[in-house]
């Protein structure tokens, strides 16, 4: 744990419940504990729609036409 002690962090971890309280803590820890689970599922999704999308036919490459010009004066409509 670093070259402090049990105490050391025990003091600090003391701190901390007394200035955030018990219940802002567990908040917290159930949004971030949420986020993570939101991050794994997002990855497995991830994953699943590329090995699909892989075994699809490739998309057509779409072409278009590129116009050039240059405005010179802007008309009221």
């Amino acid at each position: 744990m670093g070259s402090f002690s049990i105490w050391h962090w025990l003091i600090v971890l003391l701190i901390i419940v007394l200035i955030f309280g018990t219940k802002k803590l567990r908040n917290v820890g159930q949004d971030l504990g949420g986020a993570v689970k939101g991050f794994k599922d997002g990855m497995k999704e991830g994953t699943a729609g590329t090995a699909e999308k892989s075994a699809e036919a490739p998309p057509q490459q779409v072409t278009g036409q590129t116009i050039e010009g240059e405005v010179k004066e802007k008309t009221k409509s």
